[in-house]
């Protein structure tokens, strides 16, 4: 049974008390770094497990702070704040699943992606001067019309295990992107295809198989998988700032990717990688770094610097304990 919500809040920056946070699952990564967030967060679940009522599905190490509702209970469930993860969610779901008390408490809306319809004058979704929009990354939170709602940014942070270090020993790259085919041009299919044409690349991720890649690695097997290989390429045109790239750099990859989106100011030519809009420099990079396995080792270890001092957990979970504050204070 879970503990009745707390009736007051402490000062920001003070000490935090425990909130009780109704969350869906939309990222399952995602949600797993906001898990070490020290509050409790309520996943709604259905008999099918639908996508967005999935739960504490896949093979994820949930925390004990990670707790199921059948979304029959939702209305007689205590919760201090809503995070929204998806527009249906916040457009019909809400309305459909929650009573008219609980849709009033404190709301947040985080959003994960680029958006889709028009890069600069697509307006989003929320558009709410009490609901509180957070984006994850600087860029995103540009390009999006964020209309009247308040923004903040929390950057992403990760965690890898920290035995787990580049190697680089297979003369290979790796990418890491779920339903590349079904995704197409947006997440760089045809960039992808030409560029394994000429060099040497494996692709993982969700329906991988699908373009000749290797499948699904399981999140707490993709550190140790990643480890191995001399780069990570990162080929997509429009989308936010991929976990797997920062995953791979905390591990210790350089990385090659297009200079679009947040990833321009995340890897600098020469640092911790390359980028470039011209998918025939990057491949000449590449190739560069398969012959080359003492520069990979170098570009890597800056690469690992950069990821451990911006993406952390601990900056994470303080920017998100801000949040929360923020919101229910």
């Amino acid at each position: 049974m879970l503990p009745p919500p707390s009736q007051h809040s402490g000062p920001r920056g003070g000490r935090r008390r425990p909130l009780r946070i109704l969350t869906w699952h939309v990222h399952g990564n995602y949600l797993y770094y906001l898990g070490h967030v020290p509050h409790t967060f309520l996943l709604p679940v259905d008999a099918a497990r639908a996508p967005g009522y999935s739960g504490r599905a896949g093979a994820l190490p949930w925390g004990d702070n990670m707790v199921e509702v059948p979304v029959a209970q939702l209305r007689d469930t205590a919760f201090d704040c809503i995070l929204f993860q998806s527009a249906r969610h916040y457009l019909e779901d809400q309305y459909e699943l929650l009573s008219p008390a609980q849709r009033r408490l404190p709301r947040i809306f985080l959003e994960h992606d680029t958006p889709q319809r028009h890069p600069t004058d697509t307006p989003h979704p929320v558009d709410d001067p009490e609901t509180l929009l957070v984006h994850v990354t600087p860029f995103n939170a540009l390009m999006w019309d964020n209309g009247r709602s308040p923004v903040r940014v929390v950057e992403h942070g990760v965690v890898v295990p920290p035995e787990v270090r580049w190697s680089g020993e297979l003369p290979r790259g790796i990418a890491v992107v779920n339903n590349l085919l079904q995704r197409g041009r947006r997440l760089g299919l045809d960039v992808f295809l030409q560029a394994r044409d000429q060099v040497a690349l494996d692709l993982a991720g969700m329906d991988a198989e699908s373009c000749g890649g290797l499948g699904e690695v399981p999140n707490p097997q993709l550190a140790a998988f990643l480890a191995r290989y001399r780069f990570y390429f990162h080929p997509v045109r429009w989308t936010s700032l991929g976990l797997a790239a920062i995953e791979a750099m905390m591990v210790g990859l350089p990385v090659v990717g297009l200079a679009t989106t947040e990833l321009v100011t995340v890897v600098r030519n020469g640092r911790e990688g390359y980028v470039d809009t011209d998918p025939a420099r990057l491949v000449e990079a590449m190739r560069q770094l398969l012959a080359d396995p003492a520069e990979a080792a170098r570009l890597g270890a800056q690469a690992r610097r950069s990821a451990q001092e911006r993406f952390n957990i601990e900056r994470f979970v303080a920017d998100w304990l801000d949040v929360f504050a923020e919101v229910t204070s």
